[in-house]
């Protein structure tokens, strides 16, 4: 298995995938035999056997594809259909067992946003965590707090440990932060929406302009209105395997004009 994975540099931003795996072990309940054929027939995987002979799910098999620069990938499939797993593997969760995955451009994930936050500390340190574990130098977090505070709209609230905030509270500081960052692929499973109607304006309008100036965006979705709206090419999943990868043409929802922002 290899994995090169490179931020800015002169090279065009892509991400290629050569025959990419991935393997979960399993490590109690292998002699059930009807229990595994089940989960077989209703999860993304493939039960087998590793060489230390216990059984495992291949949620993700031979994996290929090449996405340049201008590419907006939509990821299609039911639950179970290795969605999710790939945009992990994308993101650098999940390392492949074996294949090639190569990766340039800065990568930033909205899989999980509140992902990295300690609820003991305040909504300012929680901005410099988060800002070290996508890393960021010191002096680009500090360049990036008064903003980052701006957006949230929670004043003095920053000053108080996250424990004390709403659900709300948390997810304006959580989203506030992942989107400060500049992308050069951005990854999203589903479409984001956040807080309430004045903020989810706020947000919405911060991711549109994160996905206009990223050079690929990769989106998983049941939708296929939201996919056909925002994407150009269209990837379908089916038990951990590509089963299509096409082209398709944007189509903006009735009413929608064909230059408006998404």
């Amino acid at each position: 298995m290899t994995v090169l994975h490179t931020g800015f540099n002169i090279m065009k931003t892509h991400i290629v995938s050569e025959k990419v795996c991935v393997e979960f072990p399993i490590f109690e309940n292998s002699h059930r035999s009807l229990k595994n054929k089940m989960i077989n027939l209703t999860t993304g995987g493939r039960i087998g056997s590793n060489a230390g002979k216990h059984p495992v799910v291949r949620a993700l098999n031979d994996i290929t594809f090449d996405i340049k620069e201008g590419d907006r990938v939509g990821l299609v499939g039911h639950n179970g259909s290795g969605k999710t797993t790939l945009l992990r593997v994308l993101s650098g969760v999940y390392a492949p067992v074996s294949g090639l995955l190569s990766i340039k451009g800065r990568v930033v994930s909205l899989l999980d946003v509140s992902m990295g936050m300690d609820p003991d500390a305040s909504g300012f340190e929680n901005i410099y965590l988060r800002g070290i574990m996508d890393g960021l130098k010191p002096a680009h977090i500090r360049s990036k707090i008064d903003e980052i505070a701006d957006f949230t709209g929670l004043g003095d609230y920053l000053n108080f440990p996250v424990r004390t905030y709403s659900s709300g509270m948390q997810l304006r500081l959580a989203f506030a932060i992942s989107t400060s960052v500049n992308a050069d692929i951005l990854i999203m499973d589903e479409w984001l929406s956040v807080g309430d109607t004045e903020f989810s304006i706020k947000a919405q309008n911060r991711l549109n302009q994160l996905i206009d100036n990223a050079s690929i965006l990769i989106l998983a979705s049941h939708s296929p209105e939201l996919i056909s709206r925002v994407c150009n090419r269209r990837i379908h999943l089916e038990h951990g395997v590509i089963t299509n990868d096409d082209i398709i043409e944007r189509k903006p929802l009735e009413g929608e004009c064909e230059n408006k922002k998404l």
